[in-house]
């Protein structure tokens, strides 16, 4: 299967900069920021006027256009995929402008190279630190250029509202603000500090004076905006913090929401495809007189590791496929299963272990002294299987190579990395490629991988004409990037009262973020490493990407140790939790709304974790209860500390999806391998969460004020730790490996 391009090493005709001529350009050197204003991004709004705006609207800067009816459009650069980011985006930019809710519009920003995302990089890089005035220019145009280098307008690490909203949305909205009232100052020169700007509306009380913003927009247009507009003090919010309606709900209501499997075309063909089942393997010999046999094939395509069958419609392309005699060259790895796979993780462990040669990256007191003198020890070992992302849209692109350009409709998480995927694929510039990119219908990182748009590229270039790839499901299953395998190892230890004093842990294949294992407990010796244990099997981005196995692992084994030493789990935590105060407050607010205290019957029990990530504090108790070896989850409260939630009823939306999806895993998920391929093919044997199984969630919102975080991602965490120690509580049973439906429940 085709990978997804590495950014290219070549500068575009429309002067695109590389990593390579930004280092050669004098930007970064010896270590050193270069301050120079050739750098800076400037006004760069008329530059993309034409791609965005229409006729009678103007744009302000690249985010924020006001059309003549006083309509303000945030021009968002993230995808929508179910998690609410247009409607709070476009709350944060609306809120700093003033602007009247009912009167706001969203678009989503084109695959552009000025809407490359700095803001990303920007948040990930510096957080909340002030950047002084004079610098704030220059720090954006050299994350826009790197950013465009990496054809990065990526959606996805839960970055969206506190990287793009805080340092985007936010400040687009504020220097929009300051443009419009600089327009009216000079239009009914009185001084700016005497108007007032609201509900989309600018007053001048002492002249009786009032206007649309509609009617100031192009002149506001021809002022530059500031890189670093006043931006409000919470107190002054008028729509962050409120649970405004979500834009994107009435289409998705009433069907006239556009995702990327609805794209038609005139005279559009419609191609499926096979992959190679073996990861890595090659088209041997194909037959296909059989296939084109089939009403309505009109086309087999073979591009060397898989195989497309092009054809009128997708029924008529999956019964030719379903016919078709293919021979696969499987380069030597048919020979791989899931037992050995963790046989190999175990040999490495071992050996890292006898020879003290892992990749340490917390080192913390003396872990040998430690576990000699202590009083009790324990050991643990966890797995955790292959995981695919199985979102709900099978992964489709259309495309049109018409006229010396390349169109492409899909769902993506990275329209510019599918612009340039495509273009590499066909051999043409960047520039030729045109993305319209819709509604996901999930995505889970899966849509951040562009090999169905690369397939999709091939494809149309071999038939000629539009056509549109969908995969089925069994493809989707069998050719995912999948959340990887894991072995973690733990040794850990008491001292004579009962308190933690060692915290061992050694696991297989480090991937990001490098924070995932950490804790938050106030153990004094603490050494975490991993060892590389690479397989075949290709690596994914999933939902909360390694926090979601390490939170399995390390809230597991924080539960083991509170067994140890005879205490309650929840007050176990809470005392190693002193010096981490917003931490202390959500387990706190989660225990107390699940009533913690309060006994349940016979074959149930609680159980709690709580994790970090993605900057946000979240900690989940699971209720369950267990009959003849029957698993129920009955209810589970969650309680998250996002430093603000800029829309409340988005954020709880988000941490009920996270617990479903980290629940779907936790109970069901497991993706094996046998004769080198996935064993698993559709939702029958790789089964989804059912409505049946749904158990009541309630989420506390814990408001500290601290630095914004994400939420598309920190509710999945700690859901299966949650889960398996409420099983522990009510059976004694521990669940060291997952999915749960492996392990006998019966007591």
């Amino acid at each position: 299967m085709a990978d997804d391009p590495a950014p290219r090493a070549k500068k575009s005709r429309l002067g695109k900069w590389t990593r390579r001529g930004l280092i050669t350009a004098g930007v970064v050197t010896g270590g050193a920021l270069i301050v120079g204003v050739a750098i800076r991004p400037g006004h760069r709004a008329p530059r993309v006027k034409e791609l965005v705006a229409n006729q009678g609207e103007s744009l302000l800067n690249i985010w924020v256009k006001i059309a003549p009816d006083n309509r303000v459009v945030a021009i968002v650069p993230h995808a929508e995929m179910g998690q609410g980011v247009h409607t709070a985006l476009a709350q944060m930019l609306a809120d700093e402008l003033d602007a009247d809710w009912n009167l706001v519009d969203v678009m989503e920003a084109p695959a552009h190279d000025e809407y490359a995302n700095y803001a990303l990089p920007r948040g990930f890089l510096f957080g909340d630190a002030q950047i002084p005035r004079a610098l704030v220019g220059t720090v954006d145009g050299i994350l826009l250029k790197l950013t465009q280098a990496m054809d990065l307008q990526i959606t996805g690490g839960s970055l969206s509202v506190r990287a793009t909203g805080a340092h985007g949305m936010r400040v687009a909205g504020a220097a929009a603000r300051e443009m419009l009232a600089k327009a009216a100052s000079a239009a009914w020169n009185v001084p700016v500090r005497e108007l007032v700007l609201a509900q989309s509306r600018i007053s001048h009380a002492p002249s009786g004076r009032s206007d649309t913003y509609a009617s100031f927009a192009a002149a506001a247009a021809q002022f530059a905006p500031s890189s670093k507009p006043k931006l409000k003090n919470a107190e002054a919010f008028n729509l962050i913090g409120k649970s405004v309606p979500r834009n994107d709900i009435p289409g998705k209501t009433d069907g006239s929401a556009m995702f990327g499997i609805d794209a038609q075309l005139p005279g559009m063909k419609v191609a499926t495809v096979r992959s190679a089942p073996v990861f890595g393997g090659k088209v041997a010999v194909i037959d296909d007189a059989e296939t084109m046999r089939q009403p309505g094939v009109q086309q087999v395509v073979n591009l060397g590791d898989l195989v497309a069958v092009v054809a009128d419609g997708y029924w008529h392309a999956d019964r030719g496929l379903a016919v078709l005699d293919i021979e696969w060259d499987n380069v030597g790895r048919d020979k791989v299963d899931q037992a050995a796979i963790f046989a190999q993780f175990e040999r490495d462990l071992a050996q890292a272990e006898i020879e003290s040669n892992g990749d340490v990256e917390v080192d913390r007191g003396d872990v040998d002294a430690a576990l000699a003198t202590a009083a009790r020890r324990i050991e643990a070992e966890y797995r955790v299987p292959y995981l695919a992302h199985a979102p709900m849209e099978p992964l489709n692109c259309t495309v049109w190579l018409h006229d010396g350009i390349c169109e492409v409709w899909t769902g993506t998480q990275n329209p510019l990395g599918a612009r340039a995927a495509a273009a590499d694929a066909l051999g043409m510039e960047p520039d030729a490629v045109i993305v319209h990119n819709a509604y996901l219908g999930g995505a889970f990182g899966r849509r951040s991988v562009q090999d169905y748009v690369v397939q999709a590229a091939r494809i149309a270039q071999a038939v000629g004409a539009p056509t549109k790839l969908v995969w089925s499901r069994e493809e989707d299953i069998a050719q995912d990037r999948y959340r990887p395998a894991v072995t973690s190892r733990f040794r850990g230890a008491l001292d004579q009262s009962g308190r933690p004093t060692v915290w061992m842990n050694l696991y297989v294949d480090k991937h990001e973020p490098a924070e995932a294992p950490r804790i938050p407990y106030a153990i004094d010796n603490q050494r975490i490493a991993s060892v590389a244990s690479p397989t075949h099997v290709p690596f994914g981005v999933w939902r909360a990407v390694d926090h979601s196995q390490h939170a399995f692992f390390t809230e597991s084994f924080v539960d083991e140790l509170a067994n140890l030493a005879h205490e309650d789990p929840y007050a176990f935590r809470r005392r190693l939790l002193n010096h981490a105060p917003r931490h202390r407050k959500v387990l706190d607010a989660a225990a107390e709304k699940a009533g913690w205290t309060h006994p349940l019957g016979e074959g149930r029990g609680r159980g709690i974790a709580l994790h970090e990530s993605f900057g946000s504090i979240v900690a989940e108790v699971a209720e369950v209860a267990i009959s003849d070896g029957a698993l129920r989850v009955e209810r589970v409260v969650c309680a998250v500390d996002a430093g603000y939630a800029v829309n409340p009823d988005g954020l709880t939306a988000q941490m009920e999806s996270g617990i479903v999806y980290g629940l779907t895993a936790a109970l069901h998920g497991e993706i094996s391998i046998e004769h080198g391929r996935v064993k698993q093919s559709n939702f029958h044997d790789y089964p989804m969460l059912r409505m049946d199984e749904m158990p009541v969630v309630e989420t506390v919102i814990v408001s500290s004020g601290g630095p914004l975080g994400g939420a598309g991602e920190p509710g999945t965490p700690p859901a299966a730790p949650a889960l398996v120690n409420a099983i522990h509580a009510a059976t004694g049973i521990r669940v060291r490996e997952l999915p749960v439906s492996k392990n006998n429940l019966r007591v």
